[in-house]
């Protein structure tokens, strides 16, 4: 499996954030996330489309957009109008999933469904041929720094066998607590793409931070088989 790095702008300096994109494209990064909270779903606000777009303008790296909100589906237009290749979605705000996921690949972007630390992984089984990509959250949703929930891993393990046994290709994203030390072991478990914040944008060397992760997350893969 390939190894995607997606750095959260959520730690980025957003006073610089022209200059952080260009410094985590030109260090290596794969993906940009960017995560959209309100405070009806999680507790902060953030991000809405308007940036999204002016992220867009920034880069050229795919945007890997996380909707943390309620009712999605109203909102999924504006972004992907503003730059979006990938919106995920939490199954636990979308009564219809399916039709959901059904409008964003409608929109010919990436459709991605988004577990809670307590949501099982049966959530999203229905639906995996309907998907792009799975992202569990090994933290609790809200804000950024918090530690890594290792009992997450035994569903990233499960996702990873139903996607191999079903021969699909969807992308398992992590998102929380990813740094040296927990990306081997969400990388031994089967996820591919890992969502780290303050493992780059605190690190002096950005370069150096996303080399170090992806190593260590292809190391963790072989060692699997």
């Amino acid at each position: 499996m390939s190894v995607r790095i997606a750095p959260s702008i959520l730690a980025a300096d957003f006073a610089e954030l022209g200059n952080e994109l260009a410094k985590i494209e030109n260090a290596g990064a794969d993906w940009v996330h960017i995560d959209v909270m309100h405070v009806h779903f999680v507790p902060n606000i953030t991000i809405g489309p308007f940036i999204v777009e002016a992220v867009k303008r920034s880069t050229s790296l795919p945007l890997d957009v996380h909707l943390m909100i309620e009712e999605p589906e109203r909102y999924i237009d504006s972004f992907i109008d503003m730059g979006a290749d990938t919106v995920g979605v939490h199954v636990e705000t979308c009564p219809h999933l399916h039709s959901t996921l059904a409008s964003i690949r409608a929109r010919k972007r990436r459709a991605c469904a988004v577990l809670n630390p307590a949501t099982p992984a049966s959530m999203v089984e229905p639906v995996l041929a309907d998907l792009d990509q799975v992202l569990v959250m090994t933290v609790n949703p809200g804000s950024g720094g918090q530690s890594f929930i290792s009992s997450q891993l035994e569903k990233i393990a499960t996702l990873r066998r139903w996607i191999d046994d079903a021969k699909l290709d969807v992308a398992l994203e992590v998102d929380g607590g990813v740094k040296n030390g927990t990306i081997e072991l969400a990388a031994a478990a089967g996820a591919d793409t890992f969502v780290a914040g303050t493992a780059i944008f605190a690190a002096d060397d950005y370069g150096e931070a996303i080399r170090d992760l992806r190593t260590r997350a292809e190391k963790a893969q072989a060692a699997k088989g």
